[in-house]
């Protein structure tokens, strides 16, 4: 079973620009979503990442896409959920 099931990853992003990669091993290899983005903020390479995850960086122009015109979707999606007693809080009631 893949752990990473439903996750793009650089193999679905090059397939879906239909470019062959060459296997490399070499290079920085992270696994925290959070992580990737900051070294790719820091000047040490490209990130693959969810809008979602990198939109503020995006927004301040930290980070620019590289191309926009390509797009790789996910299955994957983030959902906000709470307990059905609190939804009247107003902290998680909608304005």
């Amino acid at each position: 079973m893949d752990i990473h099931a439903g996750f793009v990853s650089w193999d679905a992003w090059f397939e879906k620009i239909c470019v062959l990669k060459k296997e490399t091993i070499r290079g920085l290899k992270i696994n925290n979503s959070a992580a990737v983005l900051q070294s790719a903020v820091d000047g040490h390479g490209i990130a693959l990442a969810r809008n979602v995850m990198a939109q503020d960086d995006l927004n301040a122009g930290r980070l620019v896409r590289l191309f926009p015109e390509i797009k790789c979707p996910s299955p994957l999606a983030y959902f906000i959920v709470y307990r059905a007693e609190c939804s009247t809080m107003p902290k998680v009631s909608i304005p």
